[in-house]
């Protein structure tokens, strides 16, 4: 009986080297890919070999890295790891969670313990520097915190609110806070977040408009004036990308295009360049199809419109103010939008150069805690 076992095990052992020796092969003889759409990021490509690399041990790390993001069918792994996973229970990949309905849910990361105190004294320091500016913040919650019951057991969004509310209850001087919560809460059984993307829908966007109109002093459009159209079902956002999870279904992307349309000048200022509409299509075919709205993010863009009441705007965003943007165009005549990310100005000397009448500040509430550009708005006024 030993012998027949020592057989088998040696059998075994010696198709277990076949077949890793088989995939190695086939790995090293398929052309490498550089780019993974599915996870929205460069793949690692065969490393130069040096000795100086070997010892200090970069070309294994990368070496191993090169394995991995090469490995023959990934996405098809990938997906068999994340079902088998979901099938097991598990509810959080890579930081999001994995909730009801097909949704993906970002988790909230709390601000460092002082970094909310920092970031509302820049934007008080900025409020006290420049007193003739109309001043307007809104803070849009998460869908962790909008969508709890698509949350899964025992996971929950109720830290965003903590903070959230710690921001609307902080003195921002002349600031007008407008909270948007209300709307999105009453409004949770439509689709108002992506599925597989961080970013709230047109459809949220469009709420928002909605409530900036009073405090903002225009009369809103309603969705009867626009002509919704959807422009791709095939929609996989960050979290998708993010969370590994596969087999989920994708979303889709709406637009919303006036009935009685104005000229539009759009004026991307670093790059040089123009256009004539806010969205760029041709990002359609691409996997961050989130970037159809004016070709993603940018440090300053400048948007001309048709309106004739002279009223100018400037908006200091982040993405999610990209959806938002195309509602506001009919109720100014200049819309500037700078994204402190990419912007190396002065905003002060821009809004007293450009005679700015109203700002509006526009984050959603991750964003604002994880990103510390925000703390810059006090470096203008130094």
């Amino acid at each position: 009986m030993k012998k027949y076992d020592q057989i088998y095990y040696r059998a075994l052992a010696i198709l277990l080297l076949m077949f890793t020796g088989a995939i190695l092969v086939v790995n090293f003889l398929t052309p490498s890919n550089v780019f993974s759409e599915s996870e929205n990021r460069m793949l690692q490509q065969l490393p130069n070999f040096s000795l100086q690399t070997l010892r200090s041990g970069k070309f294994t790390s990368e070496f191993e890295t090169y394995l991995s993001d090469q490995f023959m069918e990934r996405d098809f792994w990938i997906g068999l790891k994340s079902d088998a996973d979901r099938g097991m229970g598990k509810k959080e990949s890579n930081g999001v969670y994995i909730g009801k309905d097909g949704y993906l849910i970002q988790k909230f990361s709390p601000p460092e313990k002082g970094d909310l105190k920092d970031r509302v004294k820049a934007i008080q320091a900025f409020d006290k520097a420049t007193p003739g500016l109309r001043k307007y913040m809104m803070l849009v919650p998460t869908a962790a915190a909008v969508l709890e019951d698509k949350l899964p057991p025992y996971a929950s969004g109720g830290n965003e609110r903590v903070y959230w509310e710690k921001i609307k209850d902080s003195h921002l001087g002349d600031i007008r806070y407008i909270d948007v919560s209300p709307a999105l809460e009453a409004n949770k059984e439509q689709p108002i977040y992506y599925k597989t993307d961080h970013h709230w829908t047109t459809k949220g966007a469009f709420l928002a408009y909605r409530e900036l109109s009073s405090p903002m002093s225009f009369t809103p459009k309603n969705e009867e004036d626009f002509k919704i159209r959807q422009v791709t079902s095939q929609f996989y956002g960050s979290l998708y990308s993010k969370s590994g999870v596969r087999h989920i279904q994708p979303d889709s992307i709406e637009l919303y295009y006036p009935i009685s349309p104005g000229a539009i000048s759009v004026n991307y200022v670093d790059e040089q360049q123009s256009a004539d509409s806010m969205y760029a299509m041709e990002n359609l075919e691409k996997k961050d199809k989130y970037t159809v709205f004016f070709n993603g993010n940018h440090g300053l863009i400048r948007i001309t419109t048709d309106n004739t009441e002279g009223r100018r705007l400037l908006i200091v965003k982040d993405s999610y103010a990209n959806s938002l943007i195309p509602f506001l165009t009919p109720h100014f005549s200049e819309i500037d939008v700078i994204d402190l990310r990419y912007y190396e100005g002065d905003v002060r000397k821009l809004t007293e150069d450009r005679q700015i009448h109203d700002m509006l500040i526009v984050y959603n509430t991750s964003t604002f805690f994880e990103d510390p550009s925000i703390k810059s708005l006090a470096d203008s006024v130094e």
